[in-house]
């Protein structure tokens, strides 16, 4: 599916934010680890109103024995599901994806959970999914783990670790992501167990977990497109519903980052959010961050920092390479269609100072089948009306009715 986008200057919304897939999916399977048969019912909506990672992992947990789960491009689900299913004794299912998840690494997390007794198999290549999966009574202990892996890697094993036995879990050398292995401590605590950080060990205690409600809270992964957009737009008027003031989310750090720039939030009554840019800063200040630990926010701050003219230096992205594209090169390439020259630097690092080339007449997006390529890229039909965002269905993933609210 192909979307066009014009955006007015008076651009007005009322956006409804999707629930955060990072919380609703870790919430399934520490409930699922409860033994709780409709865990996966417990998540309000349904496939057309829920993220598809969401969907994905709801469509996991409810597998049966010798079942084929197809989680499509959901990295989180696999990885989840992975752990999960290593603990449900005597049920052997297989987890696969699309072509781009096969690719993404697992080794990590497989070569752990081997290590606690599971039984996990490559059906195809090494190191890859999909995985076959025949679950055992695991033993914790001592584990460590390099940190700086994907940190849904460490969330797993921690999601798994009451229920077998309690385990220390070593982190070695950079610890990336960190607020989401924090969020997943505080969803864990939630549900009646404490866990704790002894410098870069990680102690979780043999216990058992209280089922409990999802936790109701707005993506702010999502948001950051819309305040972003805020941000381009002085005269639009567009409020946010379903955030959280108290935030488990490491990515609520964008607004923090915006009010840096000179955007001023408005938190109401009812809970929504509404944001302006009243005190413009100059331009040509350059922008310095390190999203070492909300790597998720670069493609959208990246891609921002262009269309404002205002040069950056962004580091701490080394993970990125990793997820549904390789997202330096990714924006590399299509931010260039829209006029700017991104700069990679090593494996963690990208900057623009204003390095800029003439832009495609009617710019086309490809959006490398990453929903957060596309939401970054769909900014730039601010400065380029018409642009058209080609496999815009990706949005899906974790921001599905995106598209409706330009028309």
């Amino acid at each position: 599916m192909d979307v066009k986008l014009t955006i007015r200057p008076d651009f007005v919304a009322q956006v409804a934010l999707p629930p955060c897939k990072s919380v609703v999916n870790r919430e399934l399977l520490i409930n699922a680890q409860c033994a709780m048969l409709n865990a996966q019912s417990v998540v309000a909506g349904d496939a057309h109103t829920l993220p598809d990672d969401v969907v994905a992992m709801r469509r996991g947990l409810a597998a049966r024995h010798g079942e084929v789960v197809d989680v499509d491009g959901a990295g989180t689900a696999l990885r989840f599901l992975a752990a999960h299913w290593a603990t449900r004794q005597g049920c052997t299912v297989t987890i696969t994806g699309n072509a781009r998840l096969r690719e993404r690494p697992i080794a990590p997390l497989v070569d752990a959970l081997r290590q606690l007794g599971a039984d996990i198999t490559y059906v195809e290549h090494e190191g890859y999914a999909p995985l076959r999966i025949t679950g055992r009574q695991l033993r914790g202990g001592r584990l460590s783990v390099r940190g700086d892996v994907s940190s849904q890697f460490v969330s797993a094993l921690l999601m798994i670790a009451p229920t077998i036995g309690g385990l220390e879990l070593e982190l070695t050398g950079d610890i990336v992501s960190r607020p989401y292995i924090d969020m997943t401590l505080v969803l864990m605590e939630r549900h009646g167990v404490r866990a704790h950080w002894s410098d870069r060990v990680i102690i979780v205690p043999a216990d058992t977990y209280q089922p409990a409600p999802v936790l109701d809270e707005g993506d702010w992964s999502a948001a950051a497109f819309w305040l972003a957009l805020q941000a381009l737009l002085p005269q639009a008027h567009i409020t946010l519903h379903g955030l959280r003031r108290d935030s488990v989310q490491g990515d609520r750090r964008i607004l923090t980052i915006l009010q840096q720039m000179g955007m001023q939030a408005h938190w109401h009554d009812d809970g929504s959010l509404t944001a302006d840019m009243s005190r413009a800063d100059c331009c040509c200040c350059s922008t310095f961050a390190d999203l070492t630990g909300t790597p998720d926010l670069a493609p959208v701050l990246v891609s921002l920092l262009c269309l404002m003219g205002r040069p950056f230096r962004i580091t701490g992205l080394r993970t990125l390479r990793y997820k549904e594209s390789d997202r330096r090169e990714a924006l590399r390439q299509e931010l260039r269609k829209v006029g700017y020259l991104l700069t990679i630097e090593g494996d963690d690092a990208v900057s623009w100072h204003f390095a800029t080339c003439p832009p495609q007449q009617s710019p086309v997006i490809d959006t490398h089948g990453d929903h957060r390529i596309a939401m970054a890229m769909a900014l730039a039909a601010v400065r380029h009306p018409g642009l058209v965002i080609t496999q815009a269905q990706v949005i899906d993933k974790s921001h599905p009715g995106l598209w409706t609210h330009f028309g």
